[in-house]
């Protein structure tokens, strides 16, 4: 029983219930430092996200296949930032007060925005496979339909295999809780399941990711070689080149996009695998949550359409009649 641990100074989640978990110890001037920055990162993401996807949907002239998938990954980063409040509220306290029903359910809907996120950067990656390395059959094999119905597919398979994944593990089994306290909303997961998840949620994806990115710089070097040698021969780039030329540029902008999520994921997966401690876990888990306010930001610096379309939201411009008609693309941008 956890009252048999209680020390001096030993604080426990629900003080009422003898097997109740400890709360987690940290001065007055910690918890406040902790929460202020969890919720400015909280507004921080859900905001920019808004952004990205009020822009997205305003304005007619950014209807295209590759700005739906991001608007799909905007939409899971946007609900991973309104979640943020709840999830500092786990790590910091080291308490759930929300039942064990809303525990079981919280942890499918984390995962599955997890999952979402990452299928999303995939159908990016085909997108821009396609984009580059076949433009001429482009518009053809990624049609809005098509794309629509891929995203909507791959939201359906995230929720459908965490749901699986969290029944199977006893996520909703408080017998099967870690320490087997009132009020933890963790489960201790075997080493098979561990590595199967990995596999089937993080590896697998990453390696298509990784595999149609590197086709897709093979390629945009090539074409931004013949380019370049054309324009120092005086010759007149024509209107397939230069629409290459911006696919290309429009590939590499979301292989940061990419590159930026590996970085923020590809530690936290590893240490999730082997024995590491609850603060190294909780840290890695931080910057995860802070990988979506970091996309907007990506779109801000590569993007000039976005700067343009953040004009028109924050000086209230899209109020205006056939403001959706507004052209904020540069000529031949994406």
């Amino acid at each position: 029983m956890a009252n048999e641990t209680e020390g001096h100074e030993t604080q426990y989640c629900f003080p009422a219930i003898n097997s109740s978990c400890i709360k987690g110890k940290h001065s007055s001037h910690e918890y406040y430092v902790i929460y202020v920055f969890a919720s400015l990162q909280s507004a921080w993401t859900v905001f920019l996200n808004l952004l990205v996807i009020i822009s997205i949907s305003h304005f007619k002239k950014l209807h295209t296949q590759t700005n739906l998938i991001i608007l799909s990954l905007a939409v899971a980063d946007l609900l991973l930032g309104l979640l943020i409040p709840i999830e500092a509220t786990r790590l910091i306290e080291m308490c759930w007060y929300f039942g064990d029903t809303f525990c079981g359910l919280y942890s499918i809907f984390i995962a599955m925005l997890f999952s979402a996120s990452l299928s999303n950067l995939v159908l990016i990656a085909v997108d821009r496979y396609v984009a580059v390395c076949d433009p001429l059959l482009y518009p053809q094999k990624l049609t809005m339909t098509k794309t629509l119905i891929s995203i909507c597919l791959s939201w359906i398979c995230s929720s459908t295999y965490n749901t699986a994944f969290a029944i199977n593990n006893g996520y909703f089994d408080i017998s099967l809780r870690k320490n087997k306290c009132y009020g933890d909303c963790s489960v201790m997961m075997g080493f098979a399941w561990k590595i199967t998840d990995l596999i089937m949620s993080f590896l697998f994806p990453c390696m298509l990711i990784i595999s149609f990115y590197l086709r897709i710089f093979y390629v945009v070097h090539q074409q931004v070689k013949v380019i370049n040698t054309l324009m120092k021969g005086g010759k007149n780039i024509n209107e397939g080149s230069l629409r290459r030329k911006s696919e290309s540029k429009a590939a590499l902008t979301l292989g940061i996009i990419v590159t930026v999520y590996l970085l923020c994921y590809i530690p936290y997966y590893i240490c999730s695998i082997t024995v590491i401690s609850s603060t190294t876990i909780n840290v890695l888990t931080w910057v995860m949550y802070n990988n979506s306010g970091m996309n907007p930001m990506i779109y801000a610096l590569f993007y000039p359409w976005f700067k343009k379309s953040v004009k028109h939201i924050l000086t209230l411009k899209i109020f205006q009649p056939a403001s959706s008609l507004v052209n904020i693309l540069t000529e031949h941008q994406l």
